[in-house]
């Protein structure tokens, strides 16, 4: 966490936490939610929604280098799962299209988050359509679609085993919660 950061939540300790305004793709991009994105409906959307719609709800794809980097080195979980940028004294719990982490997978199969962390392949998990994810030392999150051929030689050379999981058992299985706005509603 940077010490501007820190200062501020030592000068302002309760803020109140911000919920439905950041969210996160499965490609690990980084979206602005303001009020018209959340009226449109989830970030994720549901099936069925109108395409136009659940383009909507999304909100403003951030494309500012330094704040998407800001974002990156304050990004990290509660004790619930609730994945957070800390943006000086206030939480802003994030949506999530897909994991908390997405990874990017190198020739030589090393692994990063979508924030620039290296990771350490632990377990490999494939989904019911075929989606690749991995439990890393820095958590849980999805292989980038971009980066499927380094996975798929990574399972034929027999460097990652992978088990068969559910989509919708991953939250539960690997500790996360997909959307901490929803949650807040219950």
């Amino acid at each position: 966490m940077d010490d501007i950061v820190k200062a501020a939540l030592a000068k302002w300790p309760n803020v109140p936490d911000c919920y439905g305004w950041l969210g996160l793709d499965a490609r690990g991009n980084w979206y602005m939610r303001d009020d018209r994105a959340q009226a449109a409906g989830p970030f994720c959307g549901v099936a069925g929604m109108d395409p136009a719609r659940q383009k909507a709800s999304k909100g403003s794809l951030l494309k500012h280098d330094k704040l998407i980097d800001f974002i990156q080195r304050n990004y990290e979980s509660d004790a619930q799962g609730q994945w957070f940028f800390q943006n000086g004294p206030q939480r802003v719990y994030v949506e999530l299209e897909a994991t908390p982490l997405i990874w990017r997978v190198a020739a030589d199969f090393s692994v990063a988050a979508h924030t620039g962390d290296a990771a350490r392949p632990q377990r490999c998990v494939v989904d019911e359509a075929g989606r690749v994810y991995l439990e890393t030392d820095l958590g849980f999150g999805l292989v980038h679609t971009q980066d499927m051929m380094y996975a798929a030689d990574a399972i034929e050379q027999g460097l990652w085993v992978p088990q068969d999981a559910a989509a919708s058992d991953l939250p539960a299985r690997y500790g996360y919660v997909s959307s901490p706005q929803a949650l807040q509603k219950q």
